[in-house]
């Protein structure tokens, strides 16, 4: 491969934030993990292979739709006007079929996992790339991200078991709580421009410290539903371990954020946030493999 060619696929890794689908995997590493062993399975490496190849297509499909659709926008907010496809690294119609592309692989991908995870993938491609439309006329667009990153733990677990269960629900529900919390916090940023553009959001509707303690809610709302699954699932040591450390991560990001003051919020977004669900799903997957 040429080096010109691993610059190409750098650029369209960028394009997706690809370092951010650390958000939703380890979330669906808990979902299969949930899967095997509800079923007394062992963990099946083909599969789990599978399983992560439909997050990355997803996402890319969804995250490269959003770029695409917003590239009007991008180009006008300061924040975001470097991005590949306002400085014209990616074309648009390039952007559109790697976006096709990413969405007819994941589809085949769920060929792979059962007839079920096949016949729900449109229905999941429709979420996560919906999401993009929804700040032009709703405000809630921050659930609809949480809904999207929602599907990876119930996706994943449905790849092994094929049926629907109430403990991936709860940690779907953790996921939409915890993403909607912090996407609230990311944009933050973009209130004026937001306004400008008669581009809708929580910050934009409540105001900065209204939305933040909206954001703590929800927050607490996640950290009270991990607190369910826990005794839903008869979690031991490890579990709770894992839970408390995402937690604390969860009151630091409101530590250090605040309505005058958002200097730090990248470091909220992405630093912490990725670190907090990492250490979960750590703690998560060994107290299933150790204890369960």
């Amino acid at each position: 491969m040429t080096l010109r060619n691993l610059t190409r696929i750098n650029h369209y890794f960028s394009l997706v934030k690809i370092n951010h689908t650390i958000f939703s995997l380890p979330f669906a590493l808990i979902g299969f993990t949930l899967g095997a062993k509800s079923d007394g399975q062992n963990l099946d490496f083909r599969l789990l292979v599978v399983v992560i190849l439909c997050v990355l297509f997803a996402r890319n499909a969804a995250m490269g739709f959003n770029r695409y659709v917003d590239r009007e926008f991008d180009k006008k907010n300061p924040r975001t006007a470097l991005r590949e496809i306002p400085r014209e690294i990616i074309q648009p119609r390039s952007a559109l079929l790697f976006v096709i592309i990413n969405a007819i692989l994941f589809m085949l991908a769920t060929s792979f996992l059962n007839f079920l995870c096949l016949i729900l993938s449109p229905v999941a491609l429709l979420v996560v790339l919906g999401y993009s439309l929804t700040k032009r006329f709703t405000s809630f667009s921050h659930l609809f991200l949480g809904l999207g990153l929602a599907l990876a733990p119930i996706g994943a677990y449905l790849a092994i078991a094929a049926r629907f269960d109430l403990l991936p629900v709860l940690f779907s529900l953790t996921v939409i709580c915890w993403v909607s919390g912090f996407d609230i916090l990311y944009a933050l940023q973009d209130i004026d421009f937001d306004k400008s553009q008669n581009l809708k959001s929580l910050p934009v509707r409540l105001g900065r410290k209204n939305a933040l303690i909206l954001s703590a809610l929800l927050h607490l709302a996640a950290m009270a539903i991990i607190i369910i699954a826990g005794f839903a699932g008869r979690f031991s040591y490890l579990y709770w371990f894992g839970a408390a450390i995402f937690s604390l991560i969860l009151v630091y990001e409101h530590l250090i954020v605040k309505p005058n003051d958002i200097s730090r919020v990248n470091l909220a977004f992405g630093t912490m946030n990725g670190v907090a669900s990492v250490i979960f799903a750590t703690f998560v997957i060994a107290d299933l493999l150790l204890f369960s």
